[in-house]
């Protein structure tokens, strides 16, 4: 979708300002909402890209609005209020007024290092790739308003195919619920001026990374 998240490419939000890499949080309750939103994933509601659609989905105004953690907290809000776990009236008033549904499953404490080594791998049994190193491709002008890892300003741009890594969840239809639905997984590169027109440095180079169904022989 075009969410106040796709900015990439675009003027007016200020400069890009770099932290302490060292510096993880800037508060105790940034500690805290990083490990509800966790906890919360254990229950079993959402994947990981619902939870990002759930952030990239929130109104610009509270978008810009807010910081990193904030924002992830919010769309953690929302997304226990659509799985029923909490109501509007509980989050306002910071009340528990009857247990949850799913209390039973839980992420222990000394659970958290073995989940987080873990990750979350993607790649999965598949279709065939279509494309091949070397082949020239025109990313699909498409304007979703569910869920996209396509960036706007890479589409309907001429790249060309640097790598090919297998079938890989697709989270356009993973964040609504379809199924995985794998599909093959691309690097494609773009000079800078067919991104970003005649002004861009020449001698940059883009690579995204782009399923399949975003891509037509060019």
């Amino acid at each position: 979708m075009n969410g106040p998240h796709d900015v990439g490419g675009r003027h007016g939000f200020g400069p890009i300002i770099a932290e302490d890499e060292n510096l993880l949080f800037h508060g105790s309750w940034e500690k805290r909402v990083l490990g509800t939103t966790l906890a919360a994933a254990s229950l079993g509601y959402w994947n990981i890209d619902a939870s990002r659609h759930a952030r990239e989905s929130l109104p610009p105004v509270v978008y810009y609005g807010s910081s990193y953690y904030a924002i992830w907290l919010q769309a953690l809000e929302n997304l226990l209020m659509t799985a029923g776990e909490v109501t509007a009236e509980e989050l306002s008033s910071a009340t528990v007024a009857k247990p949850g549904h799913r209390v039973s499953r839980k992420l222990t404490e000394q659970e958290v290092a073995s989940v987080l080594e873990k990750g979350g791998p993607t790649n999965r049994p598949g279709p065939a790739p279509r494309f091949s190193e070397g082949d020239k491709v025109v990313t699909r002008n498409h304007q979703p308003a569910a869920h996209t890892r396509l960036p706007g300003y890479a589409r309907g741009v001429v790249g060309t195919i640097t790598a090919s890594h297998g079938p890989h969840v697709f989270p356009d239809t993973n964040a609504r619920f379809e199924g995985e639905n794998p599909q093959p997984l691309y690097t494609v590169a773009f000079d800078a001026k067919s991104l970003f027109g005649e002004d861009a440095d020449p001698t940059l180079t883009v690579h995204i990374e782009a399923w399949e169904p975003y891509l037509d022989p060019a």
